[in-house]
């Protein structure tokens, strides 16, 4: 959920703006308002300086420079050079000269071999150079003003640039400057980059404290200043008593949606572990609904289907529990561990259910106890030759979507009241309404009669929503038109939507199928066994798993991003467009 915010505007002498910010620092849950972009010389330069320590840390992490780069270029230009030049070997500029100093002109010339014609010999003087790759390379030589044969016109070419051993040895001395500088950029890479990261977050920090203190609104010939900030309302009766023994005037309210206040989040636990997930995409605006709960139970659902391997689960588990424990250290899964482990367990159970660990099917496995099997859901879906977990894919996506329309529908009534959002409601009734009338109506709950009334009333209602009352005071026509355009929008959508949710099945049966590959691959090896056929049987497994692990959490994370970023987030109007709160305070 979004924690309720208190709006705070403070007046003040300008004289005290510095030591009311130190105050605010120590207090440490004030989120002052800031400029966003530099408002002056002072907080343009230090932006900037944050800008290029910025670009240094991605060109070391990126192992390139300008210098490397200026390198790349000309290399690749003298390797082209090198390459047109090669055909015609090594040749006397001075001679060439000499010829022109006598008033002979000298064309070079390259055609397909089987077009090469030895009678043109007979037309001007030629001399043939050489045979590479199927063309024939030569030189023609022309009086001064004397007319090249059309022939040998349409064959001419540039001439080379350079002799192909003095190229040769450029391109060879341009490739010893590049290594040695690749070699440099590695050796300042892991030396430079910590100093870096530390400098750029000081300079972060100095321009955020910066843009706090000129963001004041200035009045009464900037003897006052004014500032506005922010603070949970459940630090209000601290914040009460800090700013009543303070030397500000300050007026308390509660925070608008219109005041655009920012946005912190406050969830359960396990929640919490999935708030950076709703980050990386926006945080929610003041009067939208925090969708983190949601993505936390689908995001850790779909992640789990798309490894669908209970051993790798078990891989994940150990490896999350010891990144918590700060056993294993790998600086870009730094505070994840917890959140490994919940998707590990998830990965673990689900594996289970749908009968794979390791790549082994545990369906078929003797050796399974007979309570697992029990557990496990069938190959196929009952009555169907359709895979179970193709089926529950698509089950699992129309409920998604059902849901998101439904947050969509209640959050537009919040937010612009409930005849603008009459729209929404009609394609919720219609899309809900009529999937419960047919499931109703498939298991006999509904009569005939009972389902044609209930088909009747869930169109008539979506009628109203969708194509005469979309759009409150507008003319009914445009109405019709719009949901016209709508329903071809909406059902072509909805239909890719669903279809969408495919990919969990079909990446966790790649993934068993990969898995299960190397197990055979290895017992192949193995075959009457042996000392060297074991290790070799142990490689495989090992080697193999381990690729496949890796690109099975690739997909499970990037996927399941995309069916609550695209499908979800778009078919529940979420927006995302929220500030992050940033309160001041001190960070030594």
């Amino acid at each position: 959920m979004i924690e309720r915010m208190t709006k705070y505007s403070f007046i003040l002498l300008s004289a005290d703006k510095e030591k009311f910010l130190a105050d605010l620092t120590e207090l440490g849950v004030v989120d002052i308002t800031r400029a966003s972009k530099p408002v002056d010389a002072e907080s343009g330069r230090i932006l900037a300086s944050a800008t290029a320590i910025k670009k240094q840390i991605a060109n070391l992490e990126a192992e390139t420079s300008d210098e490397l780069k200026a390198l790349h270029e000309e290399l690749t230009a003298e390797r082209r050079k090198y390459i047109a030049a090669l055909p015609w070997g090594d040749y006397s500029s001075e001679a060439l000269e000499g010829l022109k100093a006598r008033g002979l002109e000298i064309h070079f010339h390259q055609t397909p071999a089987k077009k090469f014609d030895s009678q043109w010999e007979n037309l001007v003087p030629i001399q043939v150079i050489s045979n590479l790759k199927g063309s024939t390379y030569f030189i023609s030589i022309l009086e001064a003003g004397q007319q090249m044969p059309k022939e040998l016109a349409a064959c001419e070419t540039d001439a080379p640039k350079g002799q192909a051993k003095d190229l040769e040895a450029r391109v060879k001395e341009l490739e010893a400057e590049q290594a040695k500088c690749l070699e440099e950029i590695r050796a300042a890479k892991e030396r430079e980059i910590p100093l870096l990261k530390a400098e750029y977050e000081k300079t972060m920090g100095r321009l955020d404290g910066y843009l706090a203190n000129v963001s004041g609104d200035k009045a009464a010939e900037e003897t006052l200043t004014v500032f506005t900030g922010f603070a949970p309302v459940t630090e209000d009766e601290r914040l009460s008593k800090a700013f009543d023994a303070m030397d500000v005037y300050y007026i308390k309210e509660q925070a608008a949606p219109e005041d655009n206040p920012p946005i912190k989040l406050k969830n359960s636990k396990f929640a919490r572990e999935f708030e950076r997930i709703t980050g990386m995409y926006g945080m929610p605006v003041y009067s939208e609904f925090d969708p983190t709960p949601v993505i936390s139970i689908f995001f850790l659902l779909f992640f789990a289907m798309c490894m669908g391997d209970a051993g790798y689960g078990l891989v994940l588990i150990i490896a999350g529990l010891l990144i918590h424990k700060n056993i294993l250290k790998i600086g870009m899964f730094k505070g994840l561990g917890t959140l490994i482990t919940i998707l590990g367990v998830a990965t673990l159970i689900v594996g289970l259910v749908m009968g794979t660990a390791f790549g082994i099917d545990l369906r078929t496995a003797a050796w399974v106890p007979e309570w697992l099997h029990k557990i496990m859901l069938p190959a196929k879906f009952p009555g169907t030759d359709y895979d179970y977990g193709m089926v529950l894919s698509i089950i699992i996506g129309v409920f998604h979507l059902c849901l998101a329309m439904t947050v969509k529908a209640v959050l537009y009534t919040q937010r612009f009241g409930f005849k603008h959002a009459l729209s929404a409601w009609g394609w919720l009734i219609l899309i809900v309404g009529g999937i419960a009338t047919a499931l109703l109506a498939i298991t006999g709950v509904f009569s005939p009669d009972v389902t044609r009334w209930a088909i009747i009333i869930v169109g008539a209602l979506s009628f109203l929503g969708i194509f005469l009352f979309n759009k409150p005071g507008r003319n009914p026509l445009l109405n019709i038109g719009a949901g016209l355009w709508d329903t071809y929008q909406t059902a072509t959508g909805l239909l890719g939507d669903v279809l969408s949710y495919i990919r969990l099945y079909a990446l966790g049966l790649a993934g068993g199928m990969l898995g299960g590959a190397f197990n055979t691959l290895g017992t192949m090896v193995l075959g009457d066994g042996g000392a060297g056929r074991w290790v070799a049987f142990v490689l495989i497994l090992i080697i193999g798993h381990t690729l496949n692990l890796l690109m099975c959490c690739l997909g499970a994370f990037v996927h399941p991003l995309r069916l609550n970023f695209l499908e979800y987030f778009k078919n529940s109007g979420y927006e995302g467009m929220g500030a992050k709160y940033k309160p001041l305070k001190n960070n030594n």
